[in-house]
């Protein structure tokens, strides 16, 4: 679907000489008051960091952001990351990366046709360096739009036309004019990549992933199929962290990131929500929050956690802060294919769960006990066998006899072939019989003694008492190991 290019008018206003094509050397237009484009405010950045010259043969990328049904969070997310920020994919504090264009609907220093004629130098090959496609929110069929007006449309072509010959242009047709010489094409959140809520089943608009619209075969100029980054909205610091990736890859300063067999970060989402869950050692051990506020897994109240692929529990929201289920949420699987259809109804204990939590249940019934005594037994000094010197908690290390049968045994195995702490009294001894002080003082497991116990023990074997003893000089004082 062409258009013929409208030249820039004769009549453009120059309020001064510059070199090439600026802000300034293009037609006026009400709502462009900002008196540069994006790539000048980009270049401005670039000359006043201080910086050297960017390592690698590309020194410049541009990204076009491109929406669909979308609801904006995904830019939102962006704008939050921080590992790297988007400043700073922006003004060149990474080392590496080229200098990078951002052509974004809300962010952009340009409007109207001085923001599309960007595009245009796109799809032409007139730009000075690669370009990144980035997609946010599904793809609509536009077959299905009312008298061809599209779902989501970015700008109008032909540009600096009258109204009447102009035609808005849908955001699926920037797709199909660029993709094809996009160094690579990402889609960012649920719905770019999967489709997502806007192409639930029974939606109007017949909407799509990037993937879907692209289709199978689709290679970018780099040879790279849709890279995609899932999420409701995603981790931000997920997408940036990705970008700056691709940039370097772009720029020949490292290998390709590794990407899963959809299109993912392997790095960013091999594993499951429940494998980093705060929440995983209650499923472990078969122990069940009812209702939310409670501080158990969430399996049994509708956590899909187990079975979905996202980092949010490791990464965390914002600033490694949050996350659904640390925040109390159960997980709804926002970041997987299937999502919404797949995973509702929402808040409703999966079918899968109940058998898989009544044998985490059992599992649980042989694990929490022993653990608790184990804790417990661990939790307390040697010395405080009748005791416990804390005046926080009264009782605080009453045990029973079958937690003092269980760690005698538990004690045997403990140390079964291995050897126990402290000086072995068959095998090591002083040459002399020299003994140390608290030895001679208190006995061999004086370790064990509180200050009363040994005060106890020390009247009953005729010690004085006084602050230190004296040890027995005898110049042997070194422990000398003896075979058995």
């Amino acid at each position: 679907m062409s258009e013929q290019m409208v030249t820039i008018p004769t009549t453009a206003r120059v309020d001064q000489p510059v070199e090439g094509e600026t802000s300034r050397s293009m037609p006026d237009q009400l709502g462009n008051v900002a008196g540069a484009n994006s790539e000048e405010l980009a270049e401005r950045l670039d000359r006043t960091s201080g910086r050297d010259a960017t390592e690698g043969p590309v020194k410049k990328a541009y990204i076009f952001w491109l929406s669909g049904m979308s609801c904006d969070g995904c830019t939102i997310s962006t704008l939050g990351a921080e590992e790297p920020s988007l400043e700073e994919l922006l003004n060149g504090a990474l080392p590496g990366i080229p200098t990078v264009v951002l052509h974004h609907y809300a962010l952009a220093m340009e409007s109207g046709d001085h923001f599309t004629h960007a595009m245009e130098k796109a799809e032409r090959g007139e730009l000075d360096g690669p370009y990144i496609i980035v997609y946010e929110g599904s793809i609509t069929d536009e077959n299905l739009t009312l008298e061809g007006e599209p779902w989501a449309a970015e700008g109008s072509l032909p540009t600096w036309a009258p109204a009447d010959q102009r035609r808005r242009i849908s955001t699926p047709e920037w797709v199909r004019r660029l993709a094809s010489g996009a160094a690579v094409s990402v889609a960012i959140g649920t719905c770019a990549t999967w489709g997502g809520i806007p192409a639930s089943d029974g939606n109007p608009t017949g909407a799509m992933s990037l993937m879907d619209f692209l289709g199978k075969d689709y290679r970018s100029a780099c040879g790279l199929p849709v890279v995609n980054v899932p999420g409701c909205a995603p981790v931000g610091d997920n997408f940036t962290e990705t970008v700056a990736l691709l940039l370097l890859f772009l720029n020949g300063q490292v290998p390709l990131p590794d990407f899963d067999e959809l299109g993912r970060p392997a790095w960013l989402f091999s594993e499951t929500v429940h494998t980093r869950c705060p929440r995983g050692a209650w499923y472990e051990e078969g122990t069940f929050a009812h209702e939310y506020g409670e501080k158990e897994c969430l399996a049994e109240i509708g956590c899909w956690g187990p079975v979905v692929n996202c980092n949010i529990t490791e990464r965390g929201a914002v600033g490694h802060m949050g996350g659904c289920m640390v925040a109390g949420g159960v997980c709804i699987g926002c970041t997987m294919p299937g999502f919404p259809d797949k995973f509702t109804p929402f808040y409703k204990r999966p079918p899968v769960t109940t058998p898989a939590t009544l044998l985490s249940r059992l599992h649980g019934m042989f694990v929490r006990a022993p653990r608790r005594t184990s804790q417990l037994e661990r939790n307390r000094e040697p010395r405080w066998r009748r005791e416990t010197p804390s005046g926080w908690a009264i009782g605080f290390d009453t045990t029973t006899v079958s937690h003092n049968v269980y760690e005698y045994f538990y004690h045997k195995l403990e140390y079964l072939r291995s050897e126990m702490p402290g000086r072995r009294k068959a095998v090591e001894k002083y040459r002399s019989g020299y003994l140390t002080p608290a030895e001679a003082a208190y006995g061999e497991d004086y370790f064990k003694m509180l200050p009363n116990e040994r005060a106890t023990e020390a009247r009953r074997r005729g010690v004085p008492q006084r602050r230190g003893l004296s040890p027995q000089a005898d110049g042997f004082d070194t422990p000398l190991e003896e075979e058995e």
